[in-house]
């Protein structure tokens, strides 16, 4: 497994991929990783000091990128026979470019080896010596069994290829409005059915349930949370043993923007933020990934749409201060079909963040908690459904909502104080969609009923209640605190919407009146498998 992987992630789909391609899988082993992690983190932190000078990761292209991009200055001098193989016969070539999982390529001090060696092997993790980095001339070289099967110079690998050049067109996209066959308003209890169950925002259970996500990792906060599980906004783990420290891991994706690709990609960082800020991660410490999958950037639409893209993760890690410290792309997601169509995927960005919880004791969940309790919309509605799952099914007008670089950051600052202090019993952030669906899931989670006031929560605006408008939080208040945390927020967009209670139904009004327990069934249900 794992030959020509980055080949195969980087060529046009057609239908006999499947065939040319099935050795370009890599075939993980989670335990295995866990292993090798645990490893390299003792000999970082070994007595002696870090036993390594420099890592990187096997990715794509294998030990051909690893080790070409480490001895880029020095040079390196390698034995393809020394590598352990997952299969035998594998050539020297295979030996090279194989993207196998789970492998880590160190510089190494000659004197830190066998203190290195002693550590794999008390963890159970293959090592081999596989070579020296410096070269009198700069150079890679790759022996087999003593024979020499290639010679470059890092000059040559690194500075002696032209760069491509290719053209980039972007235009603005066009308002949006109802599509086709679209446009009819539903009732409440039908858009909220509809919303709960649609496979975007629906229970995603099966697919965490099956492997046990608990392994090892000493979790604090699980994907599903609350006495009837609901959908935890993000994961927190302790890696440390015995320490009150934890780690936060979440997501943002917001691909009903990609009309748009900077507002989609400043969305999807702002959702992966909130959704940290919600079980009491600082916004101060949090490190951002970037997973780009694309259709071909030979169109030099897709290409202006993948620049406005970078854009988006320019200036939204500056605004959020979320550095990028790493990513992965896939430039060519499309199939043509044997008579010569061509399918596209759209533009997709996955944005992966986490970052630190300083007292795990203080993280908080997304499922109520008590009745009397108030529940606080934070944030600004903006008006328009545009880019909604409720525009998707049902349509709706009005431009893309746009994530505000100040207030965004601001407001997640000011909501990660309140969790710190204590005046927040539970947080979820408002995106797929919108506000409505978020307090269905709150109710449900924790068991509740939920009295959405009228007078807060207009039954007749859609874009209120489901429009997915960015930097939005609900939080689950007890009443007595309401003063401070009106102090609290000073200027911030705050408002009281509902109070939890024990009916087991949440009811806004005349408009809506449903059973709690149905609607987590909605929404567990289409994807129960």
């Amino acid at each position: 497994d794992g030959i020509h992987g980055a080949t195969f992630s980087s060529a046009e789909l057609t239908d006999t991929h499947a065939d040319e391609f099935s050795h370009a899988v890599q075939i993980g082993n989670p335990v295995t990783e866990k292993k090798l992690l645990d490893a390299i983190l003792e000999a970082r932190d070994h007595e002696r000091g870090c036993l390594f000078s420099a890592i990187t990761d096997c990715g794509a292209g294998g030990f051909s990128s690893a080790v070409g991009e480490m001895g880029e200055v020095l040079g390196a001098e390698v034995h393809l026979e020394r590598a352990p193989l997952k299969y035998d016969g594998l050539s020297p070539t295979e030996i090279w470019i194989s993207e196998a999982q789970e492998r880590m390529v160190l510089a190494v001090p000659g004197d830190g080896i066998d203190a290195l060696r002693a550590i794999c092997e008390k963890h159970d993790v293959e090592l081999c010596d596989l070579g020296t980095f410096g070269t009198p001339d700069r150079e890679l070289i790759l022996n087999y069994h003593g024979t020499e099967v290639g010679r470059m110079p890092m000059a040559f690998l690194h500075e002696g290829i032209p760069q491509t050049e290719r053209e980039a067109v972007y235009e603005s996209p066009p308002a949006h409005s109802p599509g086709p066959g679209r446009g009819t308003s539903p009732d409440l209890q039908t858009a909220l059915v509809s919303l709960l169950s649609h496979p975007n925002i629906a229970s995603k259970h099966w697919i965490i349930q099956q492997y046990d996500h608990e392994v090892q990792g000493r979790t604090m906060i699980k994907p599903l949370v609350g006495a009837h599980a609901g959908p935890s906004d993000a994961a927190v783990i302790t890696p440390v043993e015995g320490s009150t420290r934890g780690l936060g891991i979440a997501n943002g994706l917001a691909t009903g923007l990609k009309d748009d690709p900077y507002l989609m990609t400043l969305a999807a960082i702002d959702e992966c933020v909130r959704n940290l800020v919600c079980v009491g991660v600082d916004p101060t410490r949090i490190a951002i990934l970037d997973n780009f999958c694309w259709p071909s950037c030979k169109d030099p639409r897709n290409l202006g749409s993948l620049v406005r893209a970078a854009e988006g993760c320019y200036d939204g890690a500056k605004a959020y201060r979320t550095p990028f410290i790493s990513g992965k792309d896939s430039l060519n997601n499309q199939f043509t079909t044997e008579d010569g169509r061509t399918i596209q995927i759209p533009p997709t960005l996955l944005i992966s963040g986490f970052g630190i919880v300083h007292d795990i004791n203080a993280c908080i969940t997304m499922d109520a908690k008590s009745p009397d309790s108030v529940l606080v919309l934070i944030g600004e509605t903006q008006p328009t459904l545009a880019g909604s799952h409720y525009a998707m099914l049902f349509g709706g007008e009005g431009d893309l909502p746009r994530v505000d670089l100040k207030r965004g950051p601001h407001t997640a600052q000011r909501v990660a104080a309140a969790i710190a202090v204590g005046l927040v019993r539970a947080a979820h952030d408002v995106s797929d969609g919108g506000m409505l669906v978020a307090a269905a899931e709150m109710a449900f989670a924790g068991g509740l009923g939920l009295a959405l006031d009228p007078k807060a929560v207009d039954p007749d605006d859609p874009a209120l209640l489901f429009g997915e408008s960015p930097s939005r939080y609900l939080l689950e208040i007890a009443a007595d605190d309401l003063n401070h945390l009106g102090e609290h927020f000073g200027e911030t967009p705050m408002a009281v919407i509902g109070r939890f209670d024990d009916s087991g139904r949440l009811r806004l009004g005349e408009a809506l009146d449903a059973s709690v327990d149905d609607l987590r069934e909605i929404w567990r249900g289409p994807l129960d498998w």
